[in-house]
């Protein structure tokens, strides 16, 4: 994908995806997100931050990792941690069924899989447009978004996936997962 941000050579550069403090930089400009579902939620993710939306396909589970690492899957010869959102907001795991979808997303330049419930819509906005976490218990911790999309009558939270699978959680989550995407060997 490019990287629509990098088109007007007069405007501020932008990382890959919106975080709280890039919304004030984009101001006019159009923003767009992939929303999906988890429970009876949608969040919403920047769509330049989403490589490729497949099916639920199954992954092989890694010992000793943290509850929402679901475990590896194997993409055209790439390894990836896949997540389970749903635990990884401390709600349960998820009970997988055919109908659930993998989203593959690029953070801190590795790719990784978060397991939603189905991909809801592509959500086109003015970067303006998005409203700030409010101060109040949500069922998310308020580091992890971005802020509030709305559209005619849905709502989705922005996940900030830099902040949500920062470089820490990902390297506590994954440890036998190595740099080059390949599951390491335990040693003896």
């Amino acid at each position: 994908m490019s990287d629509k941000y990098a088109e007007d050579p007069g405007a501020p550069s932008l990382p890959a995806t919106i975080g709280r403090s890039d919304v004030a930089i984009a101001g006019d400009r159009d923003l767009q997100f992939i929303t999906f579902r988890i429970e009876d939620e949608e969040y919403g993710i920047d769509i330049l931050a989403v490589r490729e939306i497949i099916a639920w396909t199954g992954v092989t589970q890694l010992p000793n990792t943290r509850e929402y690492v679901r475990g590896v899957m194997n993409l055209r010869g790439s390894i990836l941690p896949v997540f389970d959102l749903r635990c990884r907001f401390g709600i349960g795991l998820t009970a997988v069924t055919p109908t659930h979808v993998i989203i593959i997303v690029n953070v801190d330049d590795k790719l990784i899989g978060i397991l939603a419930d189905a991909v809801s819509q592509i959500l086109s906005i003015k970067a303006k447009d998005i409203r700030p976490v409010p101060d109040v218990h949500l069922m998310v911790d308020q580091a992890y978004l971005s802020g509030f999309a709305t559209a005619k009558d849905r709502m989705a939270a922005i996940l900030d996936v830099d902040r949500l699978f920062d470089r820490a959680v990902l390297r506590e989550s994954i440890e036998g997962v190595g740099a080059s995407g390949q599951h390491r060997k335990a040693s003896s």
